[in-house]
């Protein structure tokens, strides 16, 4: 039996306020977020869902907000060094990145990372782990969201915050004094790379007990930083909040 038109109707309305809804509160918290320090974020509550899946109710996520200017600028040149080199320039994705990874996968390679830091804030802040076309749906539009509504400092403030360093360790400031025994200010140049050298897989690559590719792999990080033009490049991010 055919549903009657004003079914439909009521159907069409609730989708529609639905929709309107979402987009009004995604925006609301996007842009709250550009001046209100987030408590926590989506990997975080994620990693409190998975230790109480395990039974582990011991598990806790060390995280400690720190302001944007009182992180060593070494660390934020390492992990643009590492992570996103056109970060200071690009609306929010790299696209030559992009193609150069899906002509590897092409070629047979494995298909690697082309995520930008503006996209990996998207992803930590919102959305959970994991790859389908629904979650990629949801990081693009978190990620012009970010992109549209906050300076390039901002962005990358939360990602200094909010990025997983280690096992539980979220953000610089919870990492410099787990590694370093330092706070976040005084991180060094040769510091900030080895913690750079983890982002891919903190649960796998461990700033504590470094091997040969992440001293290599460190090594290349400086010189990348070196090669962006250190402080310069940084005063261009900071351009973006004045």
């Amino acid at each position: 039996m055919a549903a009657a038109p004003g079914f439909w109707r009521r159907l069409r309305n609730f989708l529609l306020w639905l929709g309107a809804g979402f987009f009004a509160l995604t925006i609301a918290a996007v842009l709250l977020m550009r001046w209100v320090p987030p408590l926590s974020s989506a990997f975080i509550a994620n990693g409190y869902l998975t230790a109480w899946r395990d039974h582990d109710f011991s598990w806790r996520a060390e995280h400690r907000w720190t302001p944007y200017e009182r992180i060593s600028r070494h660390v934020k040149l390492a992990v643009i060094a590492s992570e996103d080199q056109k970060f200071a320039f690009h609306p929010g994705f790299d696209f030559e990145a992009i193609d150069a990874a899906i002509k590897e996968r092409e070629r047979g390679k494995r298909l690697r990372g082309a995520s930008t830091i503006s996209q990996q804030v998207a992803k930590n802040l919102f959305l959970w782990p994991g790859q389908s076309f629904v979650r990629k749906g949801f990081e693009v539009y978190f990620t012009l969201l970010v992109e549209w509504l906050w300076p390039k400092q901002r962005i990358l403030e939360v990602y200094l915050n909010v990025a997983e360093f280690g096992p539980g360790v979220y953000g610089i400031g919870a990492a410099a004094p787990r590694f370093f025994h330092t706070d976040p200010a005084h991180v060094s140049q040769s510091q900030a790379a080895l913690l750079a050298t983890v982002l891919p897989n903190p649960k796998r690559l461990r700033v504590e007990r470094p091997g040969a590719y992440m001293y290599r792999r460190q090594a290349w990080v400086i010189e990348q930083m070196n090669a962006l033009g250190g402080s310069s490049y940084i005063r261009e991010v900071d351009a973006t909040a004045r």
